[in-house]
């Protein structure tokens, strides 16, 4: 019940905040099934991410979460950008793609003053971090809006860490998990271990709730992380085929298909390290590319040829987010994926 009373939330179960594939939908639908729902931030601005916590504290009264990445925007980098679009050139060329009208942008934003402005209008009751944790200054102004911090750590070090910052909870991310690692006292990804390896490490290193993430795609599963001393475990790609996910048909079809039981980690479509479903750029430029530029800078120029596939019903150069485990996936409600997964809880 640690959790629970932590989060005020019914179930010790969080909806992991997916961007790209969910807003306020899916995270009002677990919240209102007594989990904790998330709103993934890091692809909106201000104006978007106001309009998707209004319609969300519309549709729940329940505790949500919301998501932010505290990642440092790397400085332009022109000769690397160079090189990334003469590795995608021939792509440009298939496509008949001009690399000259592409525009460079950031991809995805980090926590900032705007966005704490929000915190203090909203009062969310949970704020979590990928990538560590912002400026101590920014960091304060979370907790002094009464949320409860939470952060991904991959490492006991990275939990370690994130206890001494003063973090309420612990999301161990297990190497097994979909989407962005992450990771951030250090880059090596030899470092990673699985869910299961990682979990109890955690545990017995630290003081606070431990929520395992990766590869929990069922109630077997949620019973398993329980057992080896989680407070509460995170689940995302069981609940990419929901009717509240905004997942692409492209995407939910690969998901379904046995294409989904071969994923890797790759920069390719961000410039850092994310699992999903190996698709044809993956196996062609190899999953992880020292051309890529730094997070989040790849994702310009690899974004028009994903449109232009994507129009012809490829997923080639998509980003096919997805752990090792999809075995969950399935178009039922949020609400009924929920309490299927809650039976992992029972004793």
């Amino acid at each position: 019940m640690r959790l629970q009373r932590l989060l005020n939330i019914d179930l010790p179960l969080i909806q992991a905040p997916m961007a790209g594939v969910q807003l306020h939908g899916l995270a009002a639908a677990v919240s209102n099934a007594g989990a904790l729902g998330s709103l993934p931030c890091a692809m909106l601005d201000v104006a978007g991410l106001r309009n998707e916590l209004k319609a969300l504290t519309e549709k729940t009264s329940k505790p949500y979460n919301l998501n932010v990445f505290c990642h440092t925007p790397p400085a332009p980098q022109p000769q690397q950008e160079a090189a990334w679009r003469e590795a995608l050139s021939p792509y440009y060329a298939e496509f008949g793609i001009d690399p000259a009208t592409i525009a460079n942008g950031p991809g995805r934003l980090p926590f900032n003053a705007e966005m704490a402005d929000l915190l203090d209008e909203f009062r969310p009751a949970v704020v979590s971090f990928h990538f560590g944790l912002p400026s101590a200054e920014l960091l304060a102004r979370v907790k002094a809006c009464g949320a409860k911090v939470l952060s991904s750590a991959t490492t006991v070090a990275e939990a370690l860490w994130l206890q001494a910052q003063g973090v309420d909870a612990i999301i161990a991310q297990g190497l097994e998990a979909g989407g962005h690692r992450g990771m951030f006292l250090s880059d090596e990804l030899s470092s990673q271990l699985g869910t299961f390896a990682l979990l109890p490490q955690i545990v017995q290193a630290v003081r606070l709730p431990v929520i395992a993430a990766g590869g929990i795609a069922d109630a077997q599963g949620v019973r398993a992380a329980m057992a080896l001393g989680a407070a509460g475990v995170q689940i995302g790609t069981a609940y990419l085929c929901c009717d509240e996910a905004s997942t692409s048909a492209i995407h939910r079809a690969a998901l379904r298909s046995p294409a989904a039981q071969h994923t890797a980690l790759t920069n390719l479509f961000s410039g850092r390290p994310a699992r999903g479903i190996v698709n044809r750029v993956m196996r062609e430029l190899g999953p992880l590319s020292a051309a890529a530029p730094s997070f989040p800078l790849a994702t310009a120029a690899i974004a028009p040829l994903r449109s232009k596939a994507e129009a012809n019903g490829s997923g080639d150069f998509s980003p096919l987010w997805s752990g090792q485990n999809a075995s969950g996936c399935k178009s039922i409600g949020a609400a009924a994926l929920t309490a299927e997964l809650a039976r992992g809880f029972d004793a």
